[in-house]
């Protein structure tokens, strides 16, 4: 959910690359049906998603690994221990990405540029500011609403570092609204 989330907040077109894959998953599965009815709630497209499993490739090409637990996070590390220093709980990033300068985020030009500098920016952060729960629970075979919770804790950790990747004339909107503050 995580992955289709970011890529609605980028926008369309956005040269910042997001990927999934499951530490558990079983590779070709789609997504599951109430994963795909919360984000299609919220403008999301989970059409196409096939599921596949985390790989070393996967870890070693990425300049930024944001998972839903920290023995995911362990788990990635060990596939490329030095990508550690870029591997965050979606709940980490989020609160660490709040506490860097936007101003400088948004001095640079390009998203993957501004990704990069915010990246850089919560690498600098990392045990310097607590994190309350910084693991997502696993909605895989609970109901709708647990889908849909996660989904809002995803969207509450990544929506605000998503905007100041995205610059200002990305930030997606549904109903003449800001995506993020709509409810789920």
């Amino acid at each position: 959910m995580a992955e289709r989330l970011a890529r609605l907040m980028l926008g369309a077109g956005s040269p910042v690359v997001t990927r999934s894959a499951g530490v558990s998953a079983l590779p070709g599965s789609p997504m599951t049906p109430d994963a795909a009815r919360a984000l299609a709630r919220v403008g999301a497209d989970p059409v196409g998603f096939c599921s596949r499993q985390l790989t070393a490739t996967l870890v070693r090409e990425a300049d930024l690994v944001l998972t839903a637990t920290r023995a995911h996070r362990a788990y990635a590390v060990g596939l490329h221990p030095p990508a550690a220093a870029a591997t965050f709980t979606i709940a980490e990033f989020g609160a660490l990405a709040a506490a860097v300068s936007g101003v400088w985020v948004a001095l640079h030009r390009t998203p993957v540029a501004r990704a990069r500098v915010l990246t850089d920016g919560v690498r600098a952060l990392r045990g310097l500011i607590p994190v309350d729960q910084p693991d997502l629970s696993d909605p895989y075979g609970g109901s709708s609403r647990l889908y849909r919770a996660t989904l809002r804790r995803i969207d509450a950790a990544i929506a605000a570092p998503m905007r100041l990747v995205a610059g200002p004339a990305q930030t997606p909107t549904r109903g003449g609204r800001s995506f993020v503050s709509s409810g789920l």
